[in-house]
């Protein structure tokens, strides 16, 4: 059996990994059989067995089931030559070849502590370049969410694409639209749920994916970047990035959270408010009462923050005054969530903008997604006086947030809304900065090396 895939790419990079697949030489009957009797075998193409151990997820699959003819591999590049191999490499070899990118197609045999590269996975790693493993216009025509895998990955790595693979992208983002809307949901979760929202959206937005998939994000930046060079300072890049300084591979969010977070800016830029309202209905959200809302401003004494055209300077108005309007943009927000749902909405928001590109028609958020959305802000549209959603603790229990729980996430927009407005902004997110790898716990024992060691030794084979 082997560690393969994301993992052992991130294992090298010192990251920790979202999640752990293997491959081994039994058959899926064996493992479920004989191994983990409690796993659940999915899928249909390339069925799995999902195991569920000490807390982490492992995709289990079979050299057996993986032994599928792959288009375009008479052209792929390997870094060995199978001839006199024994047959485990020549497994090794046909199922690098149906992998996506080679970064994503390393082994790793835990027990003798080598890392298997048949398609120069290691060398694309060490030039932080993401690469098709067959020609890209050929994997991306073969599986469309492939392109939304790559970016993802580029995202989180902060990577660059190979220029084939950054030509292939462009000339075939059109092709998302045949993914399956479920499929599409889960893509642009795994995007935006682990730390990387802020990097995923300027990369969908370069390759013009945003246009299809965010068609009012993408208007609202094409407008606010008209004669700039950066995003910086723009309100919805500052809550990405806010949003991203409390999650990451091995500590995801819900997608409701971020879905929410869309709705909140979608109703600030068609009903700007004062930033006040906006602090008053953050701190609402984040500490549960309106009494507790009101001490917050109360002390807060950082200098305001204006965004054009979401947020204005402060009004000073009275607290009877400021609860009314905090009401009022909770019941804009709620009426903002259509826009990710309901396509006549989404298309009246995007028409708004004269110089946005043509409309997609695709919307990705299924109606449940929309009700927990909704749920997020049920009751501060109505007497907040009697508002009380204490949650109990102080700290994040990342658990209950990423199972969606609507207390947690209600806690955690709040406070990525507060820091947003506060006068201190997130630092500049860079790709070199989004690299930077979070302290992950080697794969090592007494008797051997960790694992991260042979990347930078090159002792692969």
């Amino acid at each position: 059996a082997y560690l393969v895939g994301g993992c052992v790419r991130d294992l090298l990079l010192k990251r920790a990994p979202k999640d752990f697949d293997v491959i081994t030489t039994a058959s899926l009957k064996e493992i479920k059989e004989h191994v983990f009797s409690r796993c659940f075998i999915v899928g249909n193409r390339f069925p799995i067995c999902l195991v569920r151990w000490r807390g982490s997820l492992f995709e289990v699959s079979s050299f057996k089931t993986n032994t599928t003819q792959v288009k375009g591999n008479e052209n792929v590049n390997c870094s060995e030559d199978t001839d006199g191999r024994d047959g485990g490499d020549i497994l090794r070899w046909k199922d690098s070849l149906r992998r996506d990118f080679t970064v994503n197609s390393l082994f790793f045999n835990p027990f003798n502590h080598r890392v298997y590269d048949y398609v120069n996975g290691v060398k694309d790693l060490r030039k932080n370049k993401v690469c098709t493993v067959i020609p890209a216009h050929v994997s991306f025509k073969e599986d469309p969410a492939r392109i939304l895998r790559g970016l993802r990955v580029a995202a989180r790595l902060g990577f660059q694409f190979s220029s084939e693979t950054s030509t292939a992208i462009r000339d075939l983002s059109p092709s998302i639209m045949d993914i399956d809307k479920p499929r599409l949901a889960m893509e642009m979760k795994y995007m935006l749920s682990y730390g990387a929202a802020e990097s995923s959206i300027r990369l969908l937005r370069k390759y013009g994916l945003l246009d299809i998939l965010l068609p009012f994000q993408a208007a609202y930046l094409s407008d606010q970047l008209k004669g700039k060079s950066s995003d910086r300072g723009l309100m919805l890049m500052n809550l990405l990035a806010n949003l991203d300084k409390f999650f990451s591979a091995d500590r995801p969010c819900h997608c409701s959270l971020w879905l929410a977070l869309l709705a909140f800016h979608n109703a600030l830029v068609n009903s700007p408010q004062d930033a006040q309202v906006i602090k008053a209905f953050a701190a609402l959200m984040h500490f549960g009462t309106w009494d507790s809302a009101i001490e917050f401003l109360n002390e807060d004494v950082g200098a305001p923050v204006t965004y054009v055209p979401e947020a204005f300077g402060l009004s000073g108005a009275k607290v009877d005054d400021l609860m009314e309007q905090t009401s009022h943009l909770a019941s804009l927000v709620k009426s903002s969530v259509d826009t990710l749902t309901c396509l006549n909405t989404l298309k009246q928001s995007v028409i708004r903008y004269p110089g946005a590109s043509q409309f997609s028609g695709l919307v990705f958020v299924s109606a449940r997604e929309k009700g927990r959305v909704l749920g997020i802000f049920n009751g501060l549209d109505s007497d907040l006086t009697s508002y009380d959603k204490r949650r109990g603790m102080h700290g994040i229990d990342y658990k209950l947030l990423e199972d969606g729980v609507t207390a947690e996430v209600r806690f955690v927009l709040g406070k990525v809304i507060m820091d947003t407005m506060s006068a201190e902004s997130p630092c500049a997110s860079t790709d070199a900065a989004a690299a930077l790898p979070r302290p992950a716990a080697d794969v090592t024992d007494a008797d051997h090396r960790p694992l991260s060691t042979l990347f930078h030794s090159g002792e692969s084979e």
